[in-house]
């Protein structure tokens, strides 16, 4: 009787493990399905996304950024983001952020590519204070565009 039971435990223990085996080769088949379902919708997710890039300080003045996530299917050829940010003392100021020069040479943002916008201290004002005198920033304007002079038909999204 010992016997009989030994080997039905040991079928059992057999069973479960064929069992277990089957669901771990079952989940790692769905885990790789659902990793290469993932990256596409992500890459197809039409749009532009700007978001806040790390300020910099030249010259003894903040000199902030905006990075770029280009999701869409199109290339950018030029994109600008202006920022009204308020400085400490309660003073507006207008921050042009460009990914280059408007009539100079482009650096194209290909899709799935990314790229920071800054200001351009050579052709506008620098803000003349330290970064924690920024107190706060807002979107005036956006101006987007693609090979041609056209404006970009994807969607930009800007959180800076």
């Amino acid at each position: 009787m010992k016997e009989l039971l030994i080997f039905l435990i040991q079928d059992r223990i057999v069973e479960c493990l064929q069992v277990a085996a089957l669901v771990l080769a079952f989940a790692s088949r769905l885990a790789a399905l659902a990793f290469l379902l993932v990256p596409f919708p992500v890459l197809a997710a039409d749009g532009i996304a700007v978001s806040r890039g790390p300020d910099s300080v030249q010259f003894g003045s903040c000199v902030p950024s905006l990075a770029v996530e280009n999701r869409s299917s199109e290339t950018i050829d030029y994109l600008q983001v202006d920022l009204q940010v308020t400085l400490a003392g309660g003073q507006q100021r207008t921050v042009e952020l460009k990914s280059a020069y408007r009539e100079g040479v482009h650096y194209p943002i290909v899709p799935g590519g990314t790229a920071v916008l800054k200001q351009h201290l050579d052709t506008e004002a620098s803000l003349g204070m330290p970064c924690g005198a920024l107190t706060s920033r807002k979107v005036t304007r956006t101006i987007c565009e693609v090979a041609g002079g056209s404006s970009c038909a994807a969607p930009l999204s800007v959180a800076p």
